[in-house]
């Protein structure tokens, strides 16, 4: 017998490093009022039941945090360190608080260890525990089960990095990358929602332009695609609709429900 359940996935952050405005600049974009053009930082939401799967701390976590009104967070899976996807880990400190357990951190060993290191007084007990976030560090190279929930790691390229995507059921965050394995196409088929770096228009060396992720997204084939990790060089409501038909632009707070389809609960 089957139930179907409702996986909730919030974008949280669809902007490049700098967010959008970009500090001191003057284009249009920076100067718009479109609210789909106010971008921080890139990361992702994913509810079920009743936990809270957040993909990357970034710099913005706070700010997003009380936009969307997230009060608990129960794990953490990174798709790298560089900073912007990891500097908001400090503010985890707040939902431990509340939750008076530690948060479990997921990752590649490098990612994790990267971060260790980078936040060695979370790690390192010198400091008084109420000063710090509970956080513990799982290093992963292949799917983890957690809370009736597959999570499969996506290893991609990052120019000269490895990060990792992930993929839940019928989704799939692939976010910072320029190019994508045959062996991690495999994991990819039979997607109804894809979100995918398109950091802009014009070519980049580490990451997809729009152009090479409508190629990539029409390669993956999911129903719909939402490109994230824009730059200032995308006007959400001009470019969006110049998209192909399955392709657009994710915004912060875009929120979408999928159905998954799981043995019924004994």
């Amino acid at each position: 017998m089957m139930q179907t359940n409702t996986l909730k996935i919030t974008i949280l952050g669809s902007g490049t490093s700098t967010g959008i405005p970009v500090i001191g600049c003057r284009c249009a974009v920076c100067r718009s009022d479109h609210p789909h053009n106010q971008r921080t930082r890139c990361s992702a939401l994913l509810s079920y039941g009743k936990y809270n799967i957040l993909i990357d701390t970034s710099t913005d976590l706070r700010q997003q945090a009380l936009r969307e009104d997230i009060r608990h967070i129960d794990a953490v899976f990174y798709t790298h360190s560089h900073a912007d996807h990891v500097h908001g880990i400090d503010d985890l400190r707040g939902f431990n608080l509340h939750s008076k357990q530690p948060i479990p951190l997921y990752g590649s060993e490098q990612t994790l260890a990267t971060i260790r290191t980078s936040f060695s007084y979370i790690f390192d007990k010198s400091e008084p525990a109420s000063y710090i976030p509970r956080l513990e560090l799982h290093p992963i190279a292949a799917a983890v089960d957690l809370f009736d929930l597959k999570i499969v790691p996506i290893l991609m390229r990052h120019g000269q990095m490895e990060t990792f995507g992930y993929r839940c059921g019928p989704f799939a965050y692939l976010t910072d990358c320029n190019a994508i394995p045959t062996s991690s196409l495999d994991l990819l088929h039979g997607l109804e929602v894809l979100i995918l770096d398109g950091l802009r228009f014009t070519p980049h060396s580490t990451h997809f332009n729009i152009p090479q992720a409508i190629e990539m997204a029409q390669k993956i084939g999911a129903k719909q695609t939402l490109l994230t990790h824009l730059s200032h060089e995308v006007d959400h409501p001009d470019h969006d609709q110049q998209l192909p038909d399955g392709v657009n632009l994710a915004y912060d707070g875009q929120l979408f429900n999928l159905s998954m389809n799981l043995p019924a609960m004994k």
